[in-house]
């Protein structure tokens, strides 16, 4: 019994169909995109990722459809941080506050993100602060949802172990912005961050609602109920 309970707690840390089906499916679905973007035809696969590119031209005709397809690439394939962390930590919120609302964060983080880096970009377009190419930029990929998912689930750790992620991944979003080398994702990033910490506190509850359901019911519950 022991050996079991030892085993099932490792367990825990990946997705499975019943426990945590939004991101064992979503994972599915991105490692499928990823190897496809490794070894499917180059022209078909440049072709894809630029339909379902977020710059502002797709978000200005297809909002809905960009939005919805640049979250199934992983920007750097698996080899990518953002792939692991995207599994570990979607999973540990989905067991926390069930799938449609894991999913509700993460689409939550990466609209808001995106948009609040797109839009001002075309905004500078129409200003003549940037050329018209800036339209049209290449803008896919899950860190937007996978670091709001970061910040909600953050809600839900005691002061100590919140403090210590918090400041992990700020340092590396710092060096991120300090390198330089994509602007508009390296804000867009700790805008994402904060969308999620802005919802922690929904996410309390949502945490705390579902535990109640879990619980077993009382002797006290039950007579309340008859």
């Amino acid at each position: 019994m022991a050996a079991a309970r030892a085993f099932a707690r490792p367990a825990r840390l990946v997705p499975d169909p019943r426990g945590t089906p939004f991101t064992f499916w979503y994972a599915l679905v991105l490692l499928g995109t990823s190897l496809y973007a490794r070894y499917g035809d180059p022209a078909t696969v440049s072709a894809l990722l630029r339909g379902s590119s977020t710059d502002v031209a797709h978000l200005a005709t297809v909002p809905l459809l960009v939005l919805v397809a640049s979250a199934l690439w992983v920007a750097g394939g698996l080899a990518s941080p953002y792939a692991l962390g995207l599994v570990l930590v979607l999973t540990a919120l989905e067991r926390r506050v069930g799938g449609l609302r894991a999913a509700a964060v993460f689409l939550g983080g990466h609209v808001t993100a995106t948009l609040a880096t797109e839009i001002p970009v075309g905004l500078w377009v129409v200003a003549g602060r940037l050329p018209e190419t800036s339209l049209h930029r290449l803008d896919y990929g899950i860190s937007f949802g996978l670091l709001a998912s970061v910040g909600a689930l953050t809600a839900l750790f005691r002061p100590l172990p919140r403090a210590a992620v918090l400041a992990g991944v700020s340092a590396f979003l710092l060096l991120d912005l300090l390198a330089y080398e994509d602007p508009l994702s390296d804000w867009g990033h700790p805008l994402a961050l904060l969308a999620g910490l802005a919802g922690g506190p929904v996410v309390r509850r949502w945490a705390h609602a579902r535990e109640e359901r879990r619980r077993p019911e009382g002797p006290r519950e039950r007579m309340r109920r008859e």
